[in-house]
């Protein structure tokens, strides 16, 4: 059963998808494709397999997008958000053989990172609802660089929120930005001057007191940041109770292992960078037929 029934692929600008795939097939392919000579253009079909049981299945716009740009044809068997359960067949890629071996590690290097960082969400996003947590796990933007649009949706589709995209979708105001122009509030009060009423401003703090002063300065969103599990409880009532607009966020440190004992009823964001620092991959390869063999299921 996938884990939304919404297609995500939507939220993806089609000629972004054709940009990344042209990148990706460019950085393997920059000159010649001297293996190509030995296979020729002879239609073939591909087995791609999911090799790691638990997979939920994520990054097929992006496989799409590589094999369209050389011309060949995916049929999906399972769809995005899905978990494969054992070792599975996932999809059949069509073409001709020198297009199906030029698009292969590409866009298998899309679906196993894609596959691994949904994997890791959906995992994370069960422990939340297991406890009966309102929160919401989220992501952050250490991403690979180049690949973040891949990672970004990979959340979505493992049912975490992606946290900002970057640096211009909400102001964060971390604590370089603070020793930098001298206080929180000043910090708070320059960036409100630019970011005007549709963006929001976060602080990350490291104390309850830093917390109040973002939040008397105008801060929507209060990160207490680094704070041990039995601390940010307190913390996040104290400020909840005197601010209870703000939303409250809790980083730093947080690993699959200790997630469970930030759940707190005053605490609205757990935010995480082991969602792709560190996530492991789902292991996919992608077998050609040989002439006459059927494909199975």
């Amino acid at each position: 059963m996938s884990l939304t029934a919404r297609d995500l692929s939507q939220t993806i600008p089609p000629h972004t998808l054709r940009r990344l795939a042209q990148e990706w097939l460019l950085e393997d392919t920059p000159n010649f494709d001297l293996a190509g000579l030995c296979v020729g253009s002879r239609k073939v079909k591909a087995r791609l397999l999911c090799k790691t049981p638990g997979t939920v299945l994520a990054g097929c716009p992006f496989f799409d997008a590589v094999f369209k740009e050389v011309g060949c044809a995916v049929e999906w068997t399972h769809a995005e958000g899905q978990m494969l359960d054992s070792v599975t067949l996932a999809a059949v890629v069509t073409g001709p053989a020198r297009c199906v071996l030029l698009g292969e590690r590409p866009a298998l290097n899309c679906l196993a990172r894609a596959s691994g960082i949904a994997t890791r969400s959906a995992q994370l996003r069960s422990l939340a609802q297991a406890a009966g947590w309102h929160g919401q796990v989220a992501g952050t933007r250490k991403t690979t660089p180049g690949f973040r649009l891949v990672e970004k949706y990979s959340m979505l589709v493992g049912g975490v929120s992606t946290h900002r995209y970057d640096l211009s979708s909400m102001v964060m105001l971390k604590d370089n930005h603070v020793w930098a122009v001298g206080s929180i509030t000043q910090a708070v009060a320059d960036a409100r001057s630019v970011c005007g009423f549709s963006t929001k401003v976060e602080v990350e703090c490291r104390s309850e007191e830093e917390g109040r002063e973002a939040a008397s300065a105008g801060a929507e969103v209060i990160m207490l940041d680094n704070f041990q599990p039995e601390d940010l409880h307190v913390a996040a009532q104290a400020l909840k109770q005197d601010f209870p607009g703000v939303i409250i966020e809790a980083s730093g440190g947080v690993t699959p292992e200790t997630l469970s004992r930030y759940f707190s009823p005053h605490v609205d964001v757990i935010s995480l960078g082991c969602l792709t620092q560190g996530c492991p991959i789902s292991d996919f390869s992608l077998k050609v037929q040989r002439p006459d063999t059927p494909v199975r299921p």
